[in-house]
């Protein structure tokens, strides 16, 4: 039976925010190349997880508040995560069931295309300060931690009864 206030609003809200610290903390520049997407990474947890209430419009809310939190070029990560989002709604129940390398890999190549698309708006405005594949260093990185995120967040979805 569902109770009254259980929709789980407020901890998808506060995984973002986590993420969104993760994404800022500081980090020595060696590290800093290879920071994972935390936010992206939560973004398609909550999508696959509940695609018919995280969507491309949170995938684009939340990519303008990473634009503000990160002093990127105003709608660049908006427009990535939007496609990101689309991206993870058009595979969720494909992505559900894969073996967790598959899954890995799928994440891969989801979060390099978003990271892509916000090098190409940083690049149009001549912002773009690494050579392309350096860009694909967190996406990989990202991939790598995705199933201990993936399973930090499903026993937070399950603890708090988010539907």
């Amino acid at each position: 039976m569902r109770q009254p206030g259980s929709s789980g609003t407020p901890v998808i809200l506060a995984t973002f925010f986590v993420a969104a610290l993760l994404q800022v903390l500081p980090l020595p520049e060696v590290l800093e190349r290879g920071r994972p997407e935390w936010i992206t990474m939560v973004l398609i947890y909550w999508v696959i997880a509940l695609p018919h209430r995280v969507g491309v419009f949170w995938g684009f809310s939340v990519g303008l508040f990473q634009d503000v939190l990160t002093g990127s070029v105003l709608g660049q990560h908006g427009l990535a995560l939007a496609v990101v989002s689309w991206l993870s709604l058009a595979a969720y129940k494909r992505l559900r069931v894969f073996p967790p390398l598959q899954q890995s890999a799928v994440m891969f190549m989801m979060i390099g295309s978003g990271s892509l698309i916000a090098y190409l708006i940083q690049d149009a405005v001549g912002r773009a300060h690494l050579a392309p594949l350096w860009v694909l260093l967190p996406a990989l990185v990202s991939a790598v931690v995705w199933r201990p995120v993936f399973g930090l967040l499903r026993l937070i979805r399950h603890r708090f009864m988010v539907r």
